[in-house]
């Protein structure tokens, strides 16, 4: 958990980030953090000024940051830049749903190739992709695009980019959404051609919340990058991209630290470090005597349920201010021997995430693990 002084000056950031804005909750101590969010936004001294349509500078805690907005790129506009491009879509999995749906409803001329009758296929089909006319098998799908967007699994670029590569000719685009397969192409062996732009949009959330997002017409926040500029329009080509495909916000980055970032997050709070304490606690409260049902209730219901989706909408700091002042007690007296110190116990774990020697042995692993779905919580 970030210190409270950050916590506290984030959230009215992130407020003036978001597009509609989420219904402030009615809990009476929520007040406080409307006084404090307005001292914190003097202290920092206006956190978002505008610089330009669609970009604006954000000061994060002291750290200026550029942050480009959907509003420089309106239908209209993204239907003028891409009028000479079909895009092309392969695989139909999480990121492969949502960001096909959203390109189709923004008018582009996007197509899916996947496995002829696999499953894949049969899913798209029931999305209204029509075979012959905007679905097609892979092969066909990559010599009609002018953009190829690789949305498969990290397992299948690997497999499959053999029979890929050398359709990738001179004039196309290839798209990532994560940049493993080239960031680590020694252990993946996806070498991408030295004469086509590459880029990368990364959302911040899974394909389902890509959809859930863009329907709801706010947008996810995603990352932007780019590997290889041949055209010299590879930037500007990966932003409208980005909205195109649901984006309301979107960062710069590059490929390796879209890879590292995202690789560490899964292995922290994001996957990892949520199932080792929910795991450990459950564990615990059963062999102190707790019922199992009781357990799960304190452990993971309460948490997915009800406290995270008000610190997603809300901030920790708030969180804190809303709660008990028994519980604020108890996180306070929890929380440096978890986070405080440079010897705090989860900070050994979580910095051993992070070297890049443990990626790259992820790396040449991975293609391999075939157990990793869901089994613990099965």
């Amino acid at each position: 958990m970030a210190s409270r002084s950050f916590s506290k000056a984030l959230r009215p950031m992130a407020r003036q980030l978001t597009a509609t804005g989420t219904q402030q909750r009615t809990f009476v101590a929520a007040r406080s953090l409307v006084r404090a969010s307005a001292q914190v936004t003097k202290a920092f001294a206006g956190p978002v000024q505008q610089q330009a349509r669609g970009v604006k500078t954000v000061d994060f805690a002291g750290h200026k940051e550029d942050v480009y907005e959907r509003a420089d790129w309106p239908q209209e506009k993204l239907l003028d830049y891409f009028k000479d491009d079909t895009l092309a879509l392969i695989g139909y999995g999480s990121q492969g749903h949502g960001q096909g749906l959203n390109l189709r409803d923004n008018g582009l001329n996007v197509i899916i190739g996947v496995r002829k009758n696999g499953q894949s296929w049969k899913d798209a089909q029931q999305d209204g992709w029509v075979p012959g006319k905007n679905l097609f098998d892979v092969d066909e799908a990559i010599s009609r695009g002018t953009i190829i967007m690789n949305l498969l699994s990290d397992a299948a670029q690997s497999e499959t980019w053999p029979a890929i590569k050398p359709q990738l000719v001179k004039g196309k685009t290839l798209y990532f959404s994560h940049g493993f397969s080239p960031v680590f192409k020694k252990e993946t062996k996806v070498d991408v051609p030295t004469d086509i732009d590459v880029i990368l949009v990364a959302p911040k959330g899974s394909g389902r919340t890509v959809r859930s997002l863009f329907r709801e017409g706010r947008g996810i926040n995603s990352s932007f990058a780019v590997f290889q500029d041949v055209t010299g329009k590879a930037r500007e080509k990966a932003q409208a991209l980005g909205v195109a495909i649901g984006s309301g916000y979107l960062y710069e980055t590059t490929f390796e630290k879209e890879v590292i970032s995202d690789l560490y997050g899964e292995r922290g709070c994001l996957m990892g470090g949520i199932h080792g304490m929910f795991l450990a606690q459950y564990e615990v409260l059963r062999e102190r005597g707790h019922s199992p049902s009781e357990a799960f209730n304190e452990t993971v219901e309460e948490a997915t349920q009800s406290l995270y989706p008000l610190i997603g909408a809300n901030g920790m700091y708030w969180m804190y201010e809303a709660c008990s002042t028994t519980a604020r007690r108890g996180c306070h007296r929890l929380e440096p021997q978890v986070q405080g110190r440079p010897e705090a116990r989860l900070q050994r774990p979580v910095q051993r995430c992070r070297g890049r020697h443990r990626d790259e042995a992820f790396a040449r692993v991975y293609p391999h693990v075939g157990w990793c779905r869901g089994t613990m919580y099965q």
